[in-house]
C-alpha cells in the first residue's frame, strides 16, 4: 500500500551570515578575517571574500591572497553560546524556534504569519526586531520545508517568500552543490547532472536504486518535498530567583540572611540542569523602586555562599555611595526586593574536581574567599598583565573571585613595550630618582636619543652596569598627554636592578627634565 507523502509545512528560516565571525569578533567581524578548522577556511568575512578568500581554502592559500588576514580558530561551543541570546529574541516574537546550527534558526510560519497578517509581513516584522537589536544583516526565507526556506534565506535581501507549491520551480535552476553532499555532488557532476531540476527529473526510484535511502532523500529535497518537522528547542530552565520583603531592610546582614534561601534555589536549579554559573547579575530594588544592578564574574563557578557574599558587597557599596549623596530624596534607606539571575552558565562536567591534585587549590580558594568576606570585595586582589607601554599601565588589579579581563589586550602589538622578564616591583606612580655621571652632573638624553654621559650613580649608589637607552612613545589618544621618553636598565653596587625612564622637555610638565623609577628587579 502506498502511503501518501506528508504535505510540507510552511516554515521560516532566519540566517545570520558569517555567524562564527560575529561570535568570535563581535563588532570587529567586518575586518578581513577567517575561521579555520583543520587548517581550512570554514567561514570568512565579506572583506576577506572581496580579496578572493573562499570557504574550503587551505590556510596558506588564504594568507597568500591576503597576508593581513586575521585568523580565528573554530569553536562551535562559542558560536552556540553567542547565538542563544539571538534565539531568545526570536522566541519572544514567535515561540517554538528550532536551532539548526549557530547562525541558523527555524520556526513554523503559520502562527506568526496569522498574527502579522501574512508571511511577508511576518518576515519584515522579524527583520525589524532583529535589526533594532543589532542584527541588521539577518536574511529570512519562507517556503515549503526547511531546505527550500534555507536556500531562499541565502538569496534574500532581506526576505524572500517562496509561494506554496512553488518550491520545485524555485529550486530547479540551483546547482546540485546546494545539497551540501560533496561525494554525491562530485558523482552527479561527472554524470552531467548539474542542477537540482535535472536531479529531480531522474526520479526517486532511480536515485534510490543508485544511492539507497540517501538518494530518495536527496530527490525529495531537489523536488521541494522536504517534510522534516519543526522540533522546537526545550525552553530555558527558570534559573533566576527573587525575594521580596514586606518592609524595607536596611542592614546588609539582614538582607544577606534573607537571600540565602534564594541563593540555594539558584544553585539547585542549575544543578538540576547540569549547569554551573560563571557570571551572575544581582538586582537590588530600594524603597523608591530604584533598581541597582551589577554583574559579578567568578574564575570557576558560584556556590550559594558566593552569591550571598556578592549581595552583601553590593549592598555595602550602595550604602557607601548613599552616604555621599547630596540628594536626600534618593538616599539609600532600605531594600524591598533582591533578584539573582545567572547571566553565563557552563556545563557542570567542565567544573568537576579531579581525583588528584585539586585539594590545595580548593583550600586556597576557600581561605582567600573568607579573608575577602572580612575585608570587603576589593580587600583581596590579584594581578594580571595587560597591554601597554608603561609598567604602571600593564599592571591591572582585579578583586579576588572575578575573572580577570584586561582593559588592554596583552597579545596586541605595543611598540616600545618592555619584553619579559618584567620587574618584580612596580612603582605606581613612578617615583623620582637621580641618575648622575662620574663628575656628579645629571645624565640627560640628547635630541638623537643618546645619553650625554655614561651613568655612574643612581640615587647616590654606584652603577655597576647599565643597558639602553630605548625610546618609549605613547600618545594615549591625546597629543596633549603624549609621552616621549627613554628607558635604561641599571644595576647598582647593592646588586639592585632598576628600570628607569627619562622624560624631558615639554612632555615632562612642570617637573622639567627628570628621571623616574618604573620598577625594580629582585
Amino acid at each position: 500500500m502506498n502511503v501518501p507523502a506528508r504535505e510540507p509545512v510552511r516554515v521560516i528560516v532566519l540566517w545570520f551570515p558569517d555567524w562564527p565571525l560575529r561570535a568570535a569578533l563581535g563588532a570587529e567581524a567586518a575586518v578581513p578575517a577567517a575561521v579555520l578548522h583543520a587548517n581550512r577556511v570554514v567561514a570568512c568575512s565579506a572583506a576577506a571574500r572581496a580579496q578572493g578568500v573562499r570557504i574550503g581554502q587551505r590556510r596558506r592559500e588564504a594568507q597568500g591572497l591576503l597576508p593581513s588576514l586575521r585568523i580565528v580558530p573554530a569553536d562551535p561551543a562559542r558560536d552556540e553560546r553567542a547565538f542563544l541570546p539571538v534565539l531568545r529574541l526570536i522566541e519572544a516574537q514567535a515561540p517554538g524556534a528550532q536551532l539548526l546550527r549557530p547562525g541558523l534558526a527555524l520556526l513554523r510560519a503559520r502562527g506568526v504569519a496569522r498574527y502579522h497578517g501574512g508571511e511577508a509581513e511576518a518576515a519584515h516584522a522579524l527583520h525589524a526586531l532583529l535589526a533594532a537589536e543589532g542584527h541588521p544583516d539577518v536574511r529570512i526565507g519562507i517556503a515549503d520545508g526547511p531546505f527550500t526556506a534555507e536556500l531562499a534565506a541565502r538569496g534574500a535581501d532581506p526576505a524572500l517568500v517562496v509561494g506554496a507549491g512553488a518550491s520545485a520551480a524555485f529550486l530547479a535552476p540551483l546547482p546540485v552543490q546546494a545539497l551540501q553532499e560533496p561525494e554525491v555532488t562530485a558523482l552527479l557532476l561527472r554524470l552531467g547532472v548539474r542542477t537540482l531540476g535535472e536531479l529531480a527529473a531522474l526520479g526517486a526510484a532511480r536515485l534510490r536504486e543508485r544511492f539507497g535511502e540517501q538518494g530518495a532523500r536527496l530527490h525529495a529535497l531537489a523536488a521541494g518535498a522536504d517534510s522534516r518537522p519543526v522540533v522546537p528547542r526545550p525552553p530555558d530552565p527558570e534559573l533566576a530567583a527573587e525575594v521580596e520583603f514586606e518592609s524595607p531592610l536596611g542592614q546588609s546582614d539582614q538582607i544577606a540572611f534573607a537571600v540565602r534561601q534564594s541563593a540555594d534555589a539558584v544553585i539547585l536549579a542549575l544543578a538540576k540542569a547540569s549547569l554551573v554559573c560563571t557570571e551572575v547579575r544581582i538586582d537590588l530594588t530600594d524603597d523608591d523602586e530604584q533598581v541597582t544592578s551589577r554583574t559579578w564574574l567568578h574564575p570557576t563557578c558560584f556556590e550559594a555562599a558566593d552569591l550571598v557574599d556578592r549581595v552583601r558587597w553590593q549592598l555595602e557599596s550602595l550604602a557607601s555611595a548613599a552616604v555621599g549623596d547630596d540628594d536626600e530624596a534618593h538616599r539609600f534607606r532600605g531594600i524591598v526586593r533582591v533578584r539573582i539571575a545567572p547571566v553565563a552558565v557552563d556545563d557542570a562536567a567542565h567544573h568537576q574536581p579531579g581525583l588528584f591534585g585539586s585539594g590545595t587549590d580548593e583550600r586556597l580558594h576557600h581561605a582567600v574567599s573568607r579573608v575577602q568576606t572580612l575585608l570587603g570585595h576589593e580587600g583581596v586582589v590579584t594581578a594580571v598583565v595587560a597591554g601597554g607601554r608603561l609598567l604602571a599601565d600593564r599592571q591591572q588589579l582585579t578583586p579576588w573571585g572575578e575573572r580577570a579581563v584586561p582593559a588592554r589586550p596583552a597579545d596586541q602589538p605595543w611598540p616600545g613595550h618592555l619584553p619579559d622578564p618584567l620587574p618584580a616591583e612596580v612603582f605606581v606612580p613612578p617615583r623620582p630618582i637621580t641618575v648622575t655621571a662620574a663628575d656628579g652632573t645629571p645624565v640627560s638624553v640628547d635630541a638623537r636619543g643618546l645619553l650625554t654621559a655614561a651613568p655612574a650613580a643612581v640615587d647616590s649608589c654606584a652603577v655597576q652596569s647599565w643597558a639602553g637607552p630605548w625610546p618609549v612613545r605613547d600618545r594615549r589618544g591625546d597629543p596633549a598627554g603624549a609621552l616621549r621618553g627613554e628607558r635604561l636598565q641599571l644595576v647598582d653596587a647593592q646588586e639592585r636592578a632598576w628600570l628607569v625612564l627619562h622624560v624631558g622637555g615639554a612632555h615632562a610638565g612642570s617637573g622639567g627634565e627628570r628621571w623616574l623609577a618604573e620598577g625594580r628587579y629582585h
